[in-house]
C-alpha cells in the first residue's frame, strides 16, 4: 500500500518525516522538545522547516473525520487548532499495518494545563482557566457543536492580559448540528464538570493543589460561568417602549464581554406598550477586531482590550480626542507600542508574546506607582521590568515545566 498524504496545502517536507515507524519510536532528534497534555493516544511534536508540528496517531477514519471537522470550524472562526493533513497507508519496513496519523499545527505559546504545574497552578488559576474552557464552549454551542469530551485535558490554553483564551485541541468526538438543543448543551456540561472534577483531583493527589480546595466546587464554577454567559448572549430581553436606550445598554454589555452583535431580532406588541429585543448573530472577537483594524495588531481579545484601554489613555494624554482614530492608533503604535516590546534583549523576546509583555509592563508600572505613590514613565517601567521579571519568567514558546506524561494521573477518561 502506497503512503496516502491528505494535506490542505502542499507540503512536501512532510515526506522526509519516518513514516515507516511507530510514532512512539521516532528518533529524538526528530522531536521538539515542548509539553504534552494528556492523551489517549501517543502524540508527538516534530519541527518541520522551522515549524512545530503536532502529529497524532490515530485509526484513519478519525484521523479524516477529527481532521475535516477542524477544518470547518476554523471556517466558522473557532478558536481551535490548526489541522494540517492526514497521513494514511503507513506500513512497517516488515509490511505491518500502521494507524494513520493526523497533522496539526502548534499553537505558539500554548500550554496544555498540567504543564503550568511548573509554575504552582493556584486555585484562582484554575479558576481563570474554567472561565476560558466555559467561553469556549459558549462559543462552540452557539455555532451548533457538540463537544462531547470537554476537559482541561482536551483543550490549550494562551495568556491574555492576567487571564487566558482557551483553544479546542482534539475534535474526535464532536458533532457540528444546526442548532443544539438544551439537552446537548445540559449534556456538554455535565461532561465538563466530571472530567474537570476528576482532573483537579488528579493535581490535588500528586500535591499540585492543596487538600483544602475541593475539585468539585471548582469544576462546579464552569456551570455558573456558562449560564451567565449563555444568558446574556441568547436571552430575550423586554422593556417598555419608553426604554429603547436599553437596546443600546444591550449592545454595550455584550460588547464588554467581547462579541459584536451581527443582527438583532427586534418586536413590539399590537399596543406598542413593550418592546422585545434577542440577538440573532453574535460573533466573537470585538476588542481584538477593532485594534486589528486600527494597528495591524492580530491579539487575544483580553489583550486587545488592555491595549486599546492605553491607546485611549495616550489619545487622552495628547488631548487629541478630536484627532482622526486611526492616525492616533498609528503614532501610539510608532511611539509607545513598538518601542517597549522591542526593548527586551532577542534572546528573551521569545519567552513571552509581545502583546503579552506589553500588559505586564504595564501591570509591573502600576505595581511600581502604587509603591512610591507617584507616577512612573513607561520606559523606567520597561526597564525595570526586563530586568527585574523577564529573566525569571518561563519560556511559554518552548519547553514549559515538567513533561506532563509523568505526572500522576487516576485514570484515562
Amino acid at each position: 500500500m502506497a503512503l496516502d498524504m491528505t494535506t490542505a496545502r502542499p507540503w512536501p517536507a512532510l515526506l522526509d518525516l519516518p513514516w515507516r515507524q511507530r510514532l512512539v519510536d521516532w528518533p529524538e532528534d526528530r522531536l521538539a522538545a515542548l509539553p504534552r497534555g494528556l492523551s489517549r493516544h501517543i502524540v508527538r511534536f516534530v519541527r518541520v522547516e522551522g515549524r512545530v508540528v503536532a502529529v497524532k496517531e490515530i485509526k484513519a477514519e478519525i484521523a479524516i473525520r477529527e481532521y475535516n471537522m477542524l477544518r470547518l470550524l476554523r471556517r466558522l472562526g473557532q478558536p481551535v487548532v490548526e489541522p494540517i493533513g492526514v497521513v494514511k497507508g503507513r506500513l512497517t519496513k516488515d509490511g505491518e499495518p500502521l494507524d494513520a496519523c493526523l497533522l496539526t499545527r502548534h499553537l505558539q505559546f500554548s500550554l496544555p494545563y498540567r504543564a503550568m504545574l511548573s509554575q504552582s497552578l493556584r486555585p484562582e488559576t484554575a479558576t481563570r482557566l474554567i472561565d476560558a474552557l466555559a467561553v469556549l464552549l459558549v462559543r462552540l454551542h452557539l455555532v451548533g457543536f457538540w463537544w462531547g469530551d470537554v476537559s482541561l485535558s482536551n483543550t490549550l490554553f494562551k495568556r491574555s492580559a492576567g487571564e487566558f483564551a482557551a483553544y479546542l485541541v482534539d475534535a474526535e468526538t464532536g458533532e457540528l448540528h444546526d442548532r443544539l438543543t438544551d439537552g446537548q448543551r445540559e449534556h456538554d456540561l455535565d461532561i465538563a464538570r466530571v472530567n474537570i472534577a476528576g482532573e483537579l483531583m488528579d493535581l490535588q493527589a500528586g500535591g499540585f493543589l492543596g487538600e483544602e480546595h475541593d475539585p468539585v466546587e471548582i469544576s462546579d464554577r464552569i456551570i455558573d460561568r456558562y449560564e451567565v454567559l449563555w444568558r446574556e448572549l441568547t436571552e430575550i430581553e423586554k422593556f417598555d417602549v419608553g426604554e429603547r436606550w436599553r437596546v443600546d445598554e444591550r449592545i454595550r454589555r455584550l460588547n464588554s464581554l467581547g462579541f459584536d452583535v451581527g443582527e438583532l431580532d427586534i418586536t413590539t406588541d399590537f399596543d406598542g406598550a413593550t418592546i422585545q429585543i434577542q440577538p440573532k448573530i453574535v460573533d466573537a472577537g470585538h476588542h481584538c477586531r477593532r485594534l486589528l483594524r486600527l494597528t495591524g495588531l492580530d491579539v487575544e481579545d483580553n489583550q486587545a482590550r488592555r491595549l486599546l484601554n492605553d491607546l485611549d489613555s495616550y489619545r487622552a494624554s495628547k488631548e487629541r480626542q478630536n484627532d482622526d482614530e486611526e492616525q492616533v492608533a498609528h503614532d501610539w503604535l510608532m511611539q509607545v507600542y513598538e518601542p517597549v516590546t522591542r526593548a527586551a534583549p532577542p534572546e528573551m523576546r521569545r519567552k513571552i508574546e509581545p502583546a503579552e509583555l506589553f500588559h505586564e509592563v504595564l501591570e509591573h508600572r502600576w505595581y511600581m506607582s502604587e509603591a512610591a505613590q507617584r507616577d512612573f514613565p513607561i520606559e523606567d517601567a520597561v526597564a525595570d521590568y526586563i530586568t527585574k521579571v523577564l529573566p525569571d519568567k518561563p519560556d511559554d514558546s518552548t519547553v514549559v515545566g515538567v513533561d506532563t506524561d509523568e505526572m500522576p494521573v487516576r485514570a484515562e477518561r
